[in-house]
């Protein structure tokens, strides 16, 4: 019987595709993942994620399904077991992997019985710290928030939190720390016989914008690149985005104070990418390191100051969101390539990836492809375009999200009010069912209630003008339409396996 490989899944929350050093950012520091990427692993430079918010994306990447199969597209309708929704930690562990969870949810509803999908659902202890010799410490969303400073104040909104203080502590050790602590003590201590699936889906670099020393300072602010632009009166955009830039009101933000948010931004980064090298150590101490498929990737990315915003939409799809950070690497008997490559890939192709590695049929059809031809490098090409998709229709009023703000406090003052208070109405076209098609060179968005987006990604690569009135690109546009339509058609639905009898 063929061996099980490792599976690691390394899952960061709200990293932007090009925040590494290694695909030429000229600031953030990451240098254990460069030089995973250097020795053993392949960074697709060109992934996308298929939904620019984490519940959406997520029950994309575990299913292999678009948020638009079986109607995942807001941050309230997660996957139901009991609806015939199997995700990829179920089914790993139905075939006889052990499952260890620590982090973040965002998958599975409330009161889900977790039994089904991991043998150790993890949360530190009282005496975890003493072990660790460091305090439990609150998250980047913790505290009394006295950092937002007057509710009519130009940081209220910011989420710029800026440096945490360790005080005398080795670690600040929010829940970050802990979950990174608590997969490194497992891996050292595990000793059975089944294959390991351990799944880490970080909380960093999620905003609020902060971190504590030696990452505060390890950005070169002089090396931070220019922001994108928002055109004149925001012309040829979404209207949600112009909204959420008058209420989050960073107008008379200056550039270095920019500048800041952004180099703590990065050095979230290198924070978490010093956490991964901790988990690489581990697994090669206890001789892992060669039997494990490793998947590095994040659910999307952070407007992180581009267009004058920051955090990001659930219906725009800016490189600076969609595109996300996918690095892979196999267990030894698998060929790989080192390598960065450009090719087009899906993070619906993660699961595909891991289905292919263990041979595991997962049960029902999805519409990932298996990496695996890429890893060894015998192709760089994959896929013609990539999508993405959000947004709803006008009236569907279970998808405006309005349990995420509870009562009139929080539609004012909560920190992603700015963006949530346009979902929750039909006053404005803010929050219109839209979706992306993208190939190497161009971005087509159909948009439900305004105007459409094209941009030439050759010449405008931070997608600042809107070409689609221009006559000159009206032959690709209609080809990317007809692009679109072909792929709503290819995965509008699933048929069920299991045929009923008449």
């Amino acid at each position: 019987m063929k061996k099980l490989p490792h599976i690691i899944i390394f899952n960061p929350d709200q990293w932007r595709g090009d925040t590494l050093g290694h695909v030429g950012h000229p600031a953030v520091s990451t240098p254990i993942i460069d030089q995973f990427v250097e020795q053993d692993a392949v960074s697709f430079s060109s992934a996308f994620c298929q939904n620019t918010v984490c519940t959406p994306s997520r029950c994309s990447f575990m299913t292999g399904w678009y948020p638009h199969v079986r109607g995942h597209r807001t941050m309230t309708h997660m996957l139901h077991t009991e609806w015939g929704e199997v995700n990829l930690l179920k089914r790993l562990k139905e075939q006889g992997y052990f499952i260890w969870w620590g982090g973040k949810n965002d998958l599975l509803p409330s009161g889900t019985d977790l039994s089904e999908h991991c043998d150790v659902r993890f949360r530190a202890t009282k005496e975890d710290y003493e072990r660790w010799g460091c305090r439990p410490r609150e998250g980047n969303h913790g505290g009394d928030y006295a950092w937002r400073g007057a509710p009519d104040g130009d940081n209220y909104f910011s989420f710029f939190k800026g440096k945490l203080d360790k005080q005398a502590d080795s670690l600040y050790c929010d829940n970050d720390w802990a979950n990174v602590l608590g997969a490194v003590d497992f891996i050292k201590h595990y000793e059975g016989d089944r294959p390991l699936c351990l799944y880490l889906p970080l909380t960093y670099p999620h905003p609020p914008y902060c971190v504590e020393e030696p990452w505060y300072s390890l950005t070169d602010r002089a090396a931070v690149p220019r922001r994108a632009q928002y055109p004149s009166n925001w012309e040829g955009k979404p209207a949600i985005l112009k909204g959420i830039w008058e209420n989050q009101r960073l107008q008379g933000w200056t550039e270095d104070l920019w500048t800041e948010l952004r180099a703590v931004y990065y050095g979230m980064c290198s924070r978490v990418d010093h956490q991964f090298g901790m988990l690489l150590n581990t697994l090669h101490e206890k001789q892992m390191y060669h039997d494990s498929a490793i998947f590095f990737f994040s659910d999307h990315g952070d407007f992180a100051g581009d267009y004058g915003l920051v955090e990001k939409t659930q219906n725009t799809f800016e490189d600076c969101l969609s595109r996300v950070p996918f690095i892979v690497k196999p267990p030894a008997e698998v060929p790989v390539q080192p390598r960065v490559t450009n090719a087009l890939v899906e993070l619906i192709d993660f699961p595909a990836t891991v289905y292919a590695l263990t041979g595991i049929d997962p049960g029902y059809d999805h519409f990932g492809k298996s990496l695996l031809p890429l890893l060894s490098g015998q192709t760089d090409e994959h896929r013609d375009a990539v999508f993405c998709e959000g947004g709803r229709r006008l009236g569907e009023v279970q998808a405006m999200e309005r349990e995420t703000v509870p009562n009139d406090h929080s539609r004012e003052h909560g920190l992603y009010s700015p963006r949530v208070r346009l979902q929750i109405s039909d006053a404005g076209t803010y929050h219109t069912k839209a979706a992306m098609c993208r190939t190497s060179t161009r971005k087509y968005v159909q948009r439900l209630y305004e105007k459409d987006e094209l941009y030439d990604l050759v010449a405008d690569p931070m997608e600042e003008h809107n070409v689609i009135d221009d006559p000159a690109y009206q032959t690709e546009l209609a080809a990317l339409k007809e692009r679109l339509l072909r792929w709503y058609m290819e995965t509008c639905d699933i048929v069920p396996r299991q045929t009923d009898k008449r």
